[in-house]
């Protein structure tokens, strides 16, 4: 059993590695001989379908009415781990380093969403 299976109820976003998540998921779809699906496509996919079953929680809520009880939260925690799932799964198939890859994401999004165009406003700076 996997470290973190084991430790589940000590293991927080400061004590897990973006790595340990990564085996994490390969050993989940290791066991299961999944590796034939999981292609490139398959997964970007999955990413997509996840995404929108994340997106049904916030669907139809009032302006403004953002309420988020405990079973909602719940619910939202799980969907948003499946798409993190499928986006490390597409990670490993693909061997990319997700964190160098963040940071280097972060830093062109700086240089295009400069703060002092972009401060308290959603607009593109070229618009």
């Amino acid at each position: 059993m996997h470290q973190l299976q084991k430790d589940s109820n000590r293991q927080s976003d400061e004590t897990t590695s973006v790595s340990e998540l990564k085996e994490l998921v390969s050993e989940f779809v290791s066991e299961r001989n999944w590796e034939k699906f999981h292609t490139p496509r398959n997964l970007a996919v999955s990413v997509t379908l996840e995404a929108a079953e994340l997106l049904e929680h916030f669907q139809w809520a009032p302006p403004g009415d953002e309420t988020i009880d405990d079973h909602r939260h719940q619910q939202i925690s799980e969907e948003l781990s499946d798409v993190m799932a499928y986006l490390l799964s597409l990670a490993n198939v693909l061997k990319i380093d997700v964190a160098s890859s963040m940071r280097a994401k972060m830093q062109k999004n700086r240089k295009k969403y400069p703060v002092e165009a972009t401060l308290g406003t959603w607009k593109k700076p070229t618009e």
